[in-house]
């Protein structure tokens, strides 16, 4: 028989830095952290509170930035108190709820995106029937089902990573507990708990993703067979910040995730994870912010309210 001990807890690797480095890392962080979930909360506020914006596509808009208060604190505030104090250390609990509630935000962001790209086609290729499509009590269910389906779909994977053994080694190499660096600690059999990670990974992130691509397709042939400028201005202009927004999330996403072998490039895995979970969060609210002429005008309200 193994010898084999039970693991309790595992500790963080995060990042290797310098101790007079450690404290830059952690300014630097904290700051974006800071600022993205004041803008976040911002925008939420901001559409709640002025009657212009209350359309589903900003409906759907501070759905996300709603969304996006909750990502990045599965993850950051735990590497800002790594950073600060020098604890490493996570529990064996406390790593499978993080990696519950990481990959759930995760699968809840693509299942929005695939619904704002879908909103953008409706009101691009079918204008007149927009309102009645994307009813008020239509939006609110498809922004509930994301949420539900998200952490649904989440839960097989997590009981199967839950229930692997883990001895001898407990040194993530990641500043967050991620499915690759766990697997490979594991000395349980991990290759039917690697395909259903890339199975529930395709669907997820490449079933929206394909969500997103026809319905862009669909809204570049609608444009192009009526061709107007201030049609096509109207058009880029509503899609834009989606379509940016759509390329950062997914192009880190694919790479990190669509993979047979989840033990590959754990280290770029690493330095490609900030993206999604630090970076995206924080580029959100400014993309939609600085490209959307009527959040633009809310703002400036909302400014001249405040200085009243």
């Amino acid at each position: 028989m193994k010898n084999e001990s039970a693991i309790i807890e595992f500790f963080l690797l995060g990042f290797a830095v310098l101790d007079e480095s450690r404290f830059c890392l952690f300014f630097l962080i904290f700051s974006i952290y800071t600022v993205t979930i004041s803008a976040n909360i911002f925008i939420v506020i901001l559409i709640k509170t002025d009657t212009c914006l209350h359309r589903p596509m900003y409906f759907f808009i501070g759905g996300l930035s709603f969304l996006e208060i909750w990502y990045p604190s599965v993850t950051v505030p735990r590497l800002l108190w790594a950073l600060l104090t020098k604890e490493d250390s996570i529990s064996f609990v406390a790593c499978m709820t993080q990696f519950y509630f990481h990959f759930s935000f995760g699968a809840i962001e693509n299942f929005l995106l695939g619904i704002m790209a879908y909103d953008r086609y409706v009101a691009v290729c079918i204008p007149l029937r927009y309102l009645l499509i994307m009813s008020p009590n239509v939006c609110v269910k498809l922004l509930l089902g994301s949420w539900v389906f998200g952490f649904t779909v989440i839960i097989i994977l997590s009981s199967q990573v839950f229930s692997l053994s883990f001895c001898f080694h407990n040194e993530i190499d990641h500043y967050y507990c991620d499915f690759a660096p766990l697997v490979t600690l594991s000395c349980s059999e991990t290759s039917n708990v690697e395909k259903l990670f890339f199975t529930t990974a395709c669907f997820v992130i490449l079933g929206c993703f394909l969500v997103i691509i026809v319905s862009y397709i669909c809204i570049i042939r609608t444009t192009v067979r009526v061709p107007s400028f201030e049609r096509s201005n109207k058009t880029f202009s509503t899609c834009a910040s989606h379509f940016i927004v759509v390329l950062l999330f997914y192009s880190t996403s694919i790479f990190m995730f669509i993979r047979p072998n989840a033990g590959d490039l754990l280290h770029l895995n690493k330095i490609f994870s900030i993206f999604p979970s630090i970076v995206t969060p924080l580029l959100n609210p400014v993309i939609y912010t600085l490209r959307n002429e009527e959040v633009k005008r809310a703002i400036k309200k909302a400014v001249k309210r405040l200085k009243m």
